[in-house]
């Protein structure tokens, strides 16, 4: 019997571009981290939904959540995506350009949480948040990405089932504990309107009031 997953993914065809992008990130030796497809479809219509102009893209990888992101922006929208490798960001910046996204998108190389202050200090706004990087420092993102919103901009983070260990009474490294804290407070923030999405490895949605 097949999963809700795998019955929801044969739905679609396979998107020939981004399955470019997950073989240019097998063949870099990188290991293939990317959101499903099913959420990058749903990224797209968020962003899309939520007229968002300006992005900012929290762990690039190869450009696979790059170019979900950017196929849903208004026309003269800009992505800000921050990675802590120059070898990724300079792979997904080529994801990017082949895809026809190329001259929207500006990295920020280093660690994110050092991106996040120079952004903040600069009095930059966003209409739209992915958060696909390090898990222990999600709760420090979260907090940021609320502080550098725009009123009604929506926040997501991927991963936030960690393969179960999320679940496991018995999992408790600090990544785990990490994760636990930015899912209860995507629930608890008052600032926030959310919902929590169970499938795949989870996928946490919120809405900055």
């Amino acid at each position: 019997m097949k999963t809700p997953e795998q019955y929801g993914d044969e739905l679609y065809k396979k998107d020939e571009m981004l399955e470019q992008v997950r073989a240019s990130i097998v063949e870099q030796g990188i290991n293939d981290v990317s959101i499903t497809a099913s959420y990058g479809r749903l990224l797209t219509m968020l962003v899309r939904a939520n007229s968002a102009s300006a992005i900012l893209e929290i762990g690039a990888l190869g450009g696979y959540s790059g170019i979900c992101l950017a196929r849903g922006l208004k026309t003269e929208g800009q992505i800000v995506s921050l990675e802590i490798s120059a070898d990724n960001a300079k792979l997904a910046h080529s994801n990017m350009i082949k895809a026809g996204y190329g001259d929207i998108v500006t990295y920020h190389i280093g660690p994110a949480l050092d991106s996040l202050e120079k952004l903040a200090q600069q009095g930059k706004k966003f209409d739209f948040f992915f958060i696909d990087a390090d898990k222990l420092n999600y709760p420090n993102y979260l907090e940021y990405a609320i502080s550098l919103a725009n009123p009604g901009a929506i926040i997501a983070g991927d991963n936030t089932l960690l393969r179960g260990r999320t679940l496991n009474e018995d999992k408790n490294g600090p990544a785990v504990l990490a994760m636990r804290k930015f899912n209860e407070m995507i629930a608890q923030d008052e600032r926030l309107m959310s919902a929590f999405l169970p499938a795949y490895d989870g996928l946490a949605l919120a809405l900055v009031k």
